[in-house]
């Protein structure tokens, strides 16, 4: 530090009233004593300060409490919490679903499934349209819970009418997932805008088929016979049926959807965006991986139909 130079222990540099009676005098001794313990004083203060900001450095760096800004570790710890809550729902609507089910009623009841996929509709538009003034963690817990009432009753369907495919579609599901972001994680695939927007119009495509083919199918239309409409159609093409071929079309879509909300998470820890938008970063998560094991879990049913 300058201050602590000898060069500027010199009476003149510290009080005007020195330059009277230096380079003697009492006043200059009494001056000298008062600047060696301003000396000292100030080098105590310069290791208490030194000690400190060792202190700091050593420190673990600030999470998101300290800093309140959103965090990559903050948001997995919320994702993992709104699947906690997602697969207890799961369960209940699973073991709902089978609890009428016997040898003499084998049909298992829609209303865990029916009543989840409303409540989970409902709850999505209210969480997507009221984010950008308030972030409601609640409403996106609720969102989990239907959601998984909703996963676990239409699970249950599918394990009726073919045993073990749930596992099978979980296998899948979670292998995309680690993959997905093993990929992003090394760097190897990234979100672009070209890539943003060919996505975006086969979203819109496929939304807009998906439309159609359920209208088909409430008015029994010939062209979309079978429990997934138009997709249940059996004529093959390489060998492969057509729901197959869409299906892992979508699969891919999803998994993308999967590299975007990934890549949104990341773009909002670099801009400090406040730490509530990790509950929007686990919702957005949420979200596309039941979109993902609906449709592996529709596959892999077509594909076992057909066969």
């Amino acid at each position: 530090m300058a201050l602590n130079n000898p060069a500027f222990n010199s009476p003149a540099f510290q009080d005007p009233k020195a330059v009277q009676t230096y380079p003697g005098g009492s006043q200059a001794a009494n001056l000298g004593a008062q600047t060696q313990f301003s000396t000292a004083q100030r080098a105590g203060t310069d290791a208490a300060s030194q000690a400190h900001l060792e202190g700091m450095y050593a420190a673990p760096p600030a999470g998101s409490v300290e800093t309140g800004r959103m965090t990559v570790e903050d948001t997995v710890w919320k994702t993992l919490g709104l699947f906690a809550v997602l697969i207890v729902g799961a369960v209940a609507g699973w073991m709902w679903t089978m609890a009428g089910v016997t040898p003499d009623n084998p049909n298992p009841s829609i209303a865990p499934w029916a009543i989840g996929a409303l409540g989970g509709f409902v709850l999505s538009l209210v969480v997507i349209f009221t984010s950008r003034k308030k972030i409601r963690p609640a409403l996106i817990f609720g969102y989990a819970a239907f959601e998984g009432l909703f996963v676990g009753g239409i699970s249950a369907f599918f394990e009726i009418m073919f045993e073990g495919i749930v596992l099978q579609a979980t296998l899948a599901t979670l292998s995309v997932v680690g993959v997905t972001l093993a990929l992003f994680a090394s760097g190897k695939i990234r979100a672009s805008k070209r890539a943003t927007k060919i996505f975006l119009i086969a979203m819109v495509g496929y939304l807009v088929f998906s439309l159609i083919n359920i209208g088909l199918m409430l008015f029994n239309a010939p062209i979309a016979g079978g429990a997934f409409g138009m997709l249940s159609n059996q004529s093959p093409l390489f060998g492969i049926p057509w729901g197959v071929l869409i299906g892992v079309f979508v699969v891919i879509m999803a998994a993308y959807s999967l590299v975007l909300d990934f890549d949104n998470i990341q773009q909002g820890v670099r801009n400090g965006a406040p730490r509530q938008y990790g509950w929007l970063g686990g919702f957005g998560i949420m979200v596309t991986v039941v979109w993902l094991y609906i449709e592996i879990l529709r596959i892999i049913a077509i594909a076992r139909s057909s066969s």
